[in-house]
């Protein structure tokens, strides 16, 4: 499974890394795992919920505390095989994203 710095994740959803570490304080179910050099390694649905969470807040105009809501209810809907799908598409497009980009892909 393809792992991302918080970099990469940055330049990918293009929000300044700060603001993506402010996220993470707020939001509590996303939080990347720390690898042995103490730094941040994104896997690709904490990514898809960084875009998810972007598009609420930017696109929507939703508060931190609105989407944090929002995302919490897509995560329990019942309708998982939707999401599924979503979920492997985006993963599909971030990918893609990162050979576009010249991005050494590690799969």
């Amino acid at each position: 499974m393809r792992k991302y710095t918080i970099s990469e994740v940055s330049s990918l959803i293009a929000v300044k890394s700060h603001v993506i570490r402010y996220w993470e304080e707020e939001i509590p179910f996303l939080s990347p795992r720390k690898n042995l050099a103490g730094r941040r390694v994104y896997t690709g649905r904490e990514v898809q919920l960084l875009l998810r969470l972007k598009h609420l807040l930017y696109d929507q105009k939703y508060t931190i505390e609105g989407a944090k809501k929002r995302i919490w209810q897509e995560l329990n809907s019942s309708d998982l095989n939707y999401k599924s799908k979503i979920a492997e598409i985006r993963s599909d497009l971030i990918n893609i994203w990162f050979k576009v980009r010249g991005i050494a892909n590690d799969e």
